[in-house]
């Protein structure tokens, strides 16, 4: 049996880990939409933290490459183009109208439509074949769908537009997150690292979302004070840094993702994900969001279908035996010294208790 220390470090590693998926999942949120009370340019933002993932994710695999002695996978030109293509362009627009929306709307509102993501995800996985059907999903389908309704219903920062556009997001981010677990489930491919995975979406991504911002914001960002017409240096590096800061937390969001994933398991992610957005909306209403007792309680009808949906993944994954196509991310390559587990009375045992986690479907739940 593993020893004491072992469960106190596992213990300490999850939280450590949860923690740290908060302070960059809700640092995010926040940071954007204190960003675009002064800077007006979404995409171009956005576009600016691709290039800074890309650099990040191209570092992180020199990094390990470097401490497992095994090269990074390549894909060829052809697998690229033709497979990660639709992924990338439906990760572009996800993010991109995401970030754009908060030109129009309250982080309250951005929060609750973005819980309607499960229902669209749930959708095209039924489309997929990734999930399958039963008749608990109507429910999930009807709570979530009158919470959305519930809170959204006479809301004093209701605003049409930005509503649209971070539910258009949702119904992407569906799309997004069904083919991004299609791409990683693919053996050959050899992606199913999320690091290699995130550093052959953003080249793509960029140029996706760079035709929209040339549309929308390229003759406006020429003419602006905020970048190119700066009359000091000072505020053009103001800029330059506040933009970075946001792509490296838009690179740390992706990676305590992943290691929360890779050390525990999807329904941890999952139930983290709930209590991180039941935060999100105290710290908003903290700071001036204007929230009724009907929007709270359309939240927490929502935030029951979410849960009754993790509930109903966790039970018919425990019933269901792997599938082949199963994605692993509990391999040798994947351990950083960082969760290196030191403890010397690990034996045969501690590995069978991990066999109880669910499905590693990254970045799905």
């Amino acid at each position: 049996m593993a020893c004491p220390a072992q469960f106190l470090f596992r213990g300490l590693s999850t939280v450590g880990l949860i923690l740290l998926y908060y302070v960059f999942s809700i640092g995010i949120t926040f940071y954007n939409k204190w960003l675009m009370k002064g800077f007006h340019y979404p995409l171009f933002m956005t576009l600016v933290h691709l290039a800074v993932n890309f650099c990040l994710s191209a570092l992180t695999r020199w990094a390990m490459q470097r401490w497992t002695g095994k090269p990074r996978v390549v894909l060829k030109w052809t697998d690229y183009l033709r497979k990660v293509a639709p992924t990338a362009l439906a990760t572009a627009l996800d993010i991109g109208l995401s970030n754009w929306s908060f030109l129009f709307i309250s982080i309250s509102l951005y929060t609750m439509t973005k819980s309607s993501a499960v229902l669209f995800i749930l959708f095209f996985s039924l489309v997929f074949k990734l999930e399958e059907p039963n008749p608990f999903l109507i429910l999930v389908v009807l709570l979530i769908s009158s919470g959305l309704f519930m809170f959204t219903f006479e809301s004093t920062q209701f605003n049409l537009e930005g509503f649209i556009m971070v539910l258009l997001a949702s119904f992407i981010g569906g799309i997004r997150w069904t083919l991004t677990q299609v791409l990683m489930q693919k053996a050959e491919l050899g992606l199913q690292n999320p690091i290699d995975t995130m550093y052959h979406l953003q080249p793509l991504m960029f140029l996706g979302l760079f035709p929209l911002f040339l549309y929308n914001e390229a003759l406006s960002l020429s003419t602006s004070e905020k970048l190119f017409r700066v009359t000091k240096l000072s505020p053009l590096l103001y800029s330059l840094l506040t933009l970075s800061i946001g792509g490296t937390l838009a690179f740390g969001l992706g990676f305590s993702e992943f290691l929360l994933v890779s050390r525990t398991s999807s329904l941890t992610l999952s139930i983290s994900g709930i209590v991180k957005e039941i935060c999100t909306l105290l710290l908003a209403a903290y700071l001036g969001d204007k929230m009724s007792v009907l929007n709270w309680l359309g939240f927490a009808v929502c935030l029951c279908g979410v849960s009754l949906h993790i509930g109903l993944k966790t039970y018919y994954s425990k019933n269901k035996a792997p599938s082949l196509r199963q994605l692993n991310i509990k391999s040798s390559e994947l351990e950083l010294p960082l969760l290196l587990n030191d403890c010397k009375c690990e034996d045969s045992a501690a590995d069978g208790s991990d066999d109880e986690d669910e499905e590693q479907e990254v970045f799905l739940s």
